[in-house]
């Protein structure tokens, strides 16, 4: 038998910044984390920090044309103008909850340069710890909201929905044991697909649940062939490969091969300060040629890493690497999705009930290619403006019509998903590869049932397919040029096992 609970508030799945900045903004909420808070969230790993406006020679237009140029015709404009206008103030926000920014003596925000970016307009914290110093305040604050309810260790296993299709609430797990937890609205907040590779920057948890379970109730996603590759994982064998934040390329830190040669003139005229994507090709082209790519920070940072990038120094000396005197192995991983759950600017989703925020959701504002540090500036503004709206939800719907859980995806056919995706889905796409990855999707499917993290692959793979062009994070060797800017808008169809067009 399954427990019943009705919660007057919204359900929150996923306890990343989105998550976390959704329930504040309700004021009441109950949070079902998969995991204890601060871990298995992209959130807390985070090394470059929040962008937005803060300097006084700095314009929330000026951030806006940034993120515009970096999104490859593909973002909206309506939802930049929105982020980056409420970007200060969400900053501001987390500070004065207490996220320690690293402040300059006159109490100004210290502000670094990262790529793609026309301005200095990175707030950081201990120069690659904003993630965890953020997340660690914004738990706190979490913890000590009585109104909001926090379950750790509860997986969604599925959404609830009425005859109607609204969402009516989630099937969770929690505690070993099924729980429908029936509320007026859901937000989703479940972060990326990096796991779904297997090089990835980020948790291997984070593996597109959140979106398969989106999909599969009729929810249109939209983009999800935009995956973006950081450029600088440090290549040390590991899973998840530790990040060699951006920032060590806007102190200017330069990109070598095997022989000492700076590579990155052959491809940009902005060179190490080019778009995530390009540098993230650059790197694949070099190691692919047998040259190597090595990050050289030996000059630009030198004996100051212990303190100006702790987490970069930790993880080089773990692997026997000392950056302050040798150049650092990299290769470029999946680090972020540009695509998601489609939303409009306040969250909602196609169905009714249905709420989506930071990483799983597409508002539009990432485009093809996210500008860097704009992800969790997302989360924190897009998270609070969903949770804000879900609160108000007045319909409870009607009685779920069904309360079957989605199957799991044994850990070796998970492993052998991921391989795939990073050897067909990459980089560098083509439509030899992404037909033959399709097929072994739908041999998983046809021998495990729908996984949302299947699904989720299904989404990307099928997108990318049908996307005959290269744009952002999207490129085809085979149609290396671009075509006319479109979004991509999909849902699920569950008789041809493909992707249904919104045109159609």
């Amino acid at each position: 038998m399954v427990d019943r609970i009705t919660f007057d508030g919204p359900v929150i799945l996923g306890a990343g910044l989105a998550g976390l900045s959704a329930a504040l903004a309700a004021k009441t909420a109950l949070v079902l984390s998969p995991t204890p808070l601060a871990t298995g969230c992209s959130s807390a790993w985070a090394q470059g920090g929040l962008a937005a406006a803060l300097a006084g020679d700095d314009t929330p237009s000026l951030h806006a044309a940034d993120t515009i140029a970096a999104g490859a015709g593909l973002c909206d404009g309506e939802a930049v103008a929105l982020l980056t206008r409420e970007g200060p103030a969400a900053v501001r926000a987390l500070a004065a909850i207490g996220a320690p920014f690293d402040r300059k003596p006159d109490g100004d925000f210290v502000l670094s340069l990262e790529a793609a970016h026309s301005k200095a307009r990175v707030a950081r914290v201990g120069g690659d710890g904003a993630g965890a110093a953020i997340m660690a305040a914004v738990i706190a604050t979490v913890r000590a909201t009585p109104s909001i309810t926090v379950r750790e260790n509860a997986r969604a296993r599925g959404l609830l929905q009425d005859e109607t299709g609204r969402v009516v609430g989630v099937l969770a797990e929690i505690g070993g044991d099924l729980v429908e937890v029936r509320a007026k609205a859901v937000v989703l907040a479940t972060g990326g697909v990096g796991g779904l590779y297997a090089v990835t920057t980020t948790p291997t948890q984070v593996r597109g649940e959140g979106l398969g379970l989106a999909a599969l109730a009729g929810a249109e996603i939209a983009d999800p062939e935009f995956v973006q590759f950081h450029p600088t994982a440090i290549d040390i064998g590991r899973d998840p490969a530790p990040l060699a934040t951006e920032a060590l390329r806007g102190e200017g830190s330069i990109l070598r091969n095997t022989d000492g040669r700076a590579f990155m003139a052959d491809y940009h005229p902005a060179r190490e300060l080019a778009p995530r994507d390009v540098v993230a090709r650059a790197i694949h082209a070099e190691r692919a040629a047998g040259r190597g790519a090595f990050l050289d920070a030996t000059t630009a940072v030198g004996g100051h890493f212990p303190h100006e990038f702790p987490a970069v120094f930790e993880a080089c000396q773990s692997a026997g690497v000392d950056p302050r005197r040798e150049m650092i192995p990299v290769v470029p991983a999946v680090h972020y999705h540009m695509g998601g759950v489609a939303t409009d600017l306040d969250g909602r989703a196609s169905l009714p009930g249905l709420y989506a925020a930071g990483e799983c959701a597409s508002t539009g504002v990432q485009g093809a290619n996210r500008l860097a540090s704009n992800s969790l500036l997302e989360a924190a503004v897009f998270g609070a403006r969903a949770g804000r709206a879900a609160a108000l939800e007045g319909e409870a719907g009607g009685e779920a019509v069904s309360l079957a859980t989605l199957p799991d995806l044994p850990d070796e056919a998970f492993q052998a998903l991921r391989k795939a995706m990073s050897r067909d889905a990459g980089v560098i796409r083509d439509a030899a590869g992404l037909a033959r990855l399709q097929g072994e999707i739908v041999a998983l499917e046809a021998a495990h049932g729908p996984c949302p993290p299947l699904v989720a692959a299904r989404l990307i793979v099928d997108a990318a397919l049908a996307r005959q062009e290269s744009r952002g994070g999207h490129y085809r060797s085979d149609f290396p040029e671009q075509a006319v800017p479109a979004r991509t808008f999909v849902t699920l169809d569950p008789v041809q096992a493909g992707l249904r067009h919104a045109a159609e």
